[in-house]
């Protein structure tokens, strides 16, 4: 069984207003730029507790949540009843286990870093989409390590945004967009934070 980096954090997670603002910036960014419909079934990749998923659901038809974390996922399940869509938790690693079901949206918030091969996620992405499909993932900037005071299986200091455009486009996205989200705000300074949108079409 692998390790929950989390469980020490699910139940102060949300309690942090530093944190909470910085999802509601990335939400507002992802609702921006993508067109959202109640027909659309998507996934949160890296849902945690839920804080960007709850801003997206009242706009989409079912989020399916994905997170290795069982402590965070039981803070989600908990507050099921307050998500404004259907939605599926599945405790799965989307590098070992491979989902049957086309989505019509990927989003995604401070995950992507937690990831060792970002060009295979970006692969899986893409085949796990419907045609026209949309990805909308946030991350970290290249940072000096700073931003984890502590391990929570952290692979990359953030990322270099034209190193992501890149990967993304060669696995055979379209329209891809990078912007600033949001910065992140800890005691020991602010950290940017980009949103990448991207578009599959066949």
């Amino acid at each position: 069984m692998s390790k929950d980096f989390f469980q020490d954090k699910s139940n102060n997670y949300e309690k942090d207003k530093n944190r909470v603002d910085n999802v509601q910036n990335i939400a507002n960014l992802i609702t921006k730029e993508i067109d959202f419909d109640k027909s659309m079934e998507i996934i949160d990749f890296g849902s945690g507790t839920g804080l960007l998923l709850e801003k997206i659901a009242p706009f989409v038809k079912s989020i399916t949540a994905i997170d290795l974390s069982p402590s965070m996922n039981k803070k989600l399940n908990d507050k099921r009843d307050l998500i404004d869509c259907n939605l599926e938790i599945l405790e799965i690693d989307l590098a070992k286990t491979k989902l049957e079901k086309k989505f019509d949206s990927i989003i995604s918030s401070m995950t992507l870093h937690h990831i060792e091969n970002i060009e295979n996620l970006f692969k899986d992405f893409y085949n796990i989409l419907n045609e026209n499909g949309t990805i909308a993932l946030a991350d970290l900037d290249i940072e000096d390590g700073s931003f984890h005071t502590e391990d929570t299986g952290v692979y990359h200091f953030g990322f270099d945004r034209d190193e992501v455009v890149k990967i993304a486009k060669n696995v055979g996205f379209k329209n891809v967009k990078i912007q600033d989200a949001s910065i992140a705000y800890k005691p020991q300074g602010g950290y940017l934070i980009f949103l990448l949108t991207a578009s599959k079409y066949i």
